[in-house]
């Protein structure tokens, strides 16, 4: 990262950190922190950094994934064929620019004399985006998107969607089909329900979305059944049929034969004034709609060009999503409160009086730091716009100060942590301000071992963060070490923890301690180590301490690590307090192989690219992505001509066909199995 500014480095880091921490609340826990508008603001700015900084990007970055994880509660389900998101529009013109990049790539002409390009037009559901998967014409899996490659297995629950078939019926139908929709619930169905959650003294839903998530996520299919549910087909993930359709248009049509609803509103179009006018229309008709739509999704309509146009990372470029303006109210900001991360980052949140706007209540948003308080020049007691265009916390967009009062209260950001009152300090060049206290900090404390126990890093199953919470406020742990030391009689007497799920804990912090180096450094916090890091690390320097001992020079001769990121490394292995936690882990029983450096030296895949798809029976997919880093190949989600060998289990679809037509090695499991043998 050599020659990128400080500045830029941070705003990197403090954007990743807002923006995987919003993909968790959002598609994880059902319970988003700010509006979509405000998402794509973030997201925009981060990849407007990544493509003038290229170096920047590293797996753990929200540009790299779609989504968000798949809860722990479901059975997990592969897509065989990724679940991408969509690029955004929120102009004309940037509507406009979709089209000169898709005629630039197709060689099309653009002028007044010249064929229009043909396009899709859909209105954008407000729901939950799934997969349905069909063989020989029966219905055998539900699954939601989750983080685009993995999602949740809901059969049980889509089967009671009365407007999702059981079995298809008609001509021509696939024998595999794999068809992508959103579930969604219409505004009839969702005030019956709030009715009758009122009438039985329950809590009520806040939006649709929330209602329609909330219901495909139970595990007791009967209440999915009581929800007035629907689900409209938008897409195919995967088709095997001789008889396949041409166009996008064809393939909804084919979808609606076979019993599937399509959305009435469809329609399709020629040229992208064509689309604008279709976009007005429906802006226009939305308030009317019986069913929440925050846009309209345009796509290139003949298949064949899709086909042509491919896709980028997290998203096909033949399709674009046109977003309607945020929705906007005035309330006013009540207090601002202020909250330590897990790196000490102190961040200020605003308290509003309760507004209710585009169908939700609001009454928290955040400030970010010190340089938007300042750009806002906002007071405590000022009226406020707030912005949202589809879930809960706004952004506060601008102060009204027409409105302010005369006992408006300047905002002081604190000199001392709220929490443990060390000293908040905030490095030049840097926009976050952080406390000082480290790990003696009660906030970071926390974050840290959140941090620890999470899937990616220790993964400790059952480890949630109310009770990380709780373990910390009744003194039961101070670190992440003393997790180790829990036994399940300080567990059972807990608030939701009986005797099973405490032994339960204790069996999966015990299990925990059998890991991998780069597991373990990406555990540890380090500011800008995620797992990308963490494995280039334990590659590179073989064991703990080989690293603990790196210095600045040393770390810079590693690929992939700038100055920041290693001056975060020594700074974080010079803190005596970090070592001894360390030391004190590896006490406690947790250990890991150190990485074979002879093996690392040679790295036969080394330069290569991988791609895995289909089921493999033999090994996970994440053990044989494990076995082909540690070869040196880097491992990718997508077929292109620049990749080196594609590795094809059962079931595999769209990636296997492209590797045949790029004339792409492939090899099937037992022949990747044997080839591993070899590099024994």
């Amino acid at each position: 990262m050599a020659n990128i500014p400080e500045h830029v480095l941070q705003q990197y880091e403090r954007l990743k950190d807002e923006l995987n921490y919003n993909n968790h609340r959002y598609y994880v826990l059902d319970d988003p922190s700010i509006p979509d508008i405000e998402y794509d603001r973030q997201m925009r700015l981060l990849q407007t950094l990544e493509d003038e900084y290229p170096s920047l990007i590293t797996a753990d970055s929200p540009s790299q994934r779609v989504g968000g994880e798949a809860l722990v509660a479901f059975e997990q389900v592969r897509h065989d064929v990724a679940m991408l998101s969509l690029e955004n529009a929120f102009s004309s013109e940037e509507l406009e620019s979709f089209e000169r990049k898709i005629s630039d790539r197709l060689n099309y002409s653009l002028s007044q004399d010249a064929p229009l390009i043909d396009y899709v037009c859909e209105p954008k559901l407000d729901g939950v985006a799934v997969s349905l998967l069909y063989q020989s014409g029966v219905l055998v899996r539900g699954a939601t998107r989750g983080d685009g490659t993995v999602g949740e297995d809901i059969t049980n629950n889509v089967r009671t969607i009365k407007s999702i078939p059981l079995k298809l019926h008609g001509d021509n139908i696939p024998e595999l089909l794999e068809v992508r929709g959103e579930i969604y619930l219409p505004h009839a169905g969702f005030d019956a329900l709030n009715a009758a959650a009122v009438a039985a003294g329950e809590k009520t839903f806040v939006n649709p979305r929330n209602a329609a998530a909330g219901s495909l996520r139970q595990l007791d299919s009967k209440i999915t059944a009581g929800r007035p549910l629907e689900m409209c087909a938008y897409s195919v993930g995967q088709f095997q049929s001789d008889a396949a359709p041409e166009t996008h248009f064809q393939m909804l049509e084919s979808l609606a034969s076979w019993g599937f609803k399509i959305n009435e509103h469809v329609e399709r179009v020629s040229g992208i004034a064509a689309c604008e006018e279709y976009y007005s229309r429906m802006a226009q008709r939305r308030d009317s709609l019986n069913y929440d739509i925050d846009g309209i999704v345009y796509k290139v309509d003949v298949l064949k060009l899709q086909q042509r146009l491919g896709f980028v990372a997290k998203a096909p470029r033949w399709a674009i999503a046109r977003k309607f303006p945020a929705q906007e109210e005035i309330t006013r900001l009540l207090d601002v409160e202020f909250q330590v991360g897990r790196t000490g980052a102190v961040t200020p949140v605003a308290r509003l009086e309760p507004v209710f706007v585009g169908g939700v209540t609001v009454s928290n948003a955040t400030l970010h730091n010190a340089d938007e308080i300042e750009r806002l020049g906002i007071c405590i007691g000022d009226s406020v716009i707030i912005r949202r265009a589809g879930d809960v916390i706004p952004q506060i967009a601008k102060v009204v100060l027409e409105r302010r009062p005369a006992d408006a209260q300047e905002i002081v950001f604190p000199e001392h942590c709220p929490v443990c009152q060390s000293p908040v300090k905030r490095t030049e060049g840097e926009a976050v301000a952080r406390c000082s206290g480290g790990l003696f900090c009660g906030a970071q404390i926390k974050q840290a071992i959140k941090h620890f126990a999470s899937r990616k890093a220790m993964d400790i199953d059952g480890l949630g963060d109310k009770l990380v919470d709780l373990l910390v406020d009744q003194e039961i742990i101070f670190s992440v070490a003393d997790l180790y030391e829990i036994k399940a009689e300080q567990l059972a007497g807990l608030e939701r923890m009986a005797e099973k799920s405490a032994a339960n804990l204790v069996a999966a912090i015990e299990s925990s301690k059998q890991t991998s180096l780069a597991k373990f450094l990406y555990s540890l916090g380090i500011r800008e180590v995620g797992e990308t890091t963490g494995q280039t690390l334990a590659n590179s320097f073989g064991s703990i301490e080989a690293v603990i001992l790196a210095s600045t020079e040393q770390l810079l001769e590693v690929e992939e690590i700038g100055p920041v990121v290693a001056k975060h490394i020594v700074n974080f292995f010079r803190n005596p307090d970090n070592l001894s936690i360390i030391q004190a882990l590896r006490d406690a029983g947790v250990t890991w192989p150190d990485v074979d450096q002879r093996a690392q030296a040679s790295q036969p895949l080394k330069g290569q690219t991988w791609v895995l798809t289909g089921s493999l029976d033999i090994m996970s997919r994440a053990e044989a992505k494990d076995r082909l880093q540690a070869l040196g190949a880097k491992v990718s989600g997508s077929v292109s001509a620049k990749t080196s060998q594609v590795v094809a289990g059962p079931g595999a679809g769209s990636k296997l066909s492209k590797a045949e037509s790029l004339q792409v090695p492939v090899m099937d499991e037992a022949q990747f199995v044997e080839f591993l043998a070899t590099q024994d």
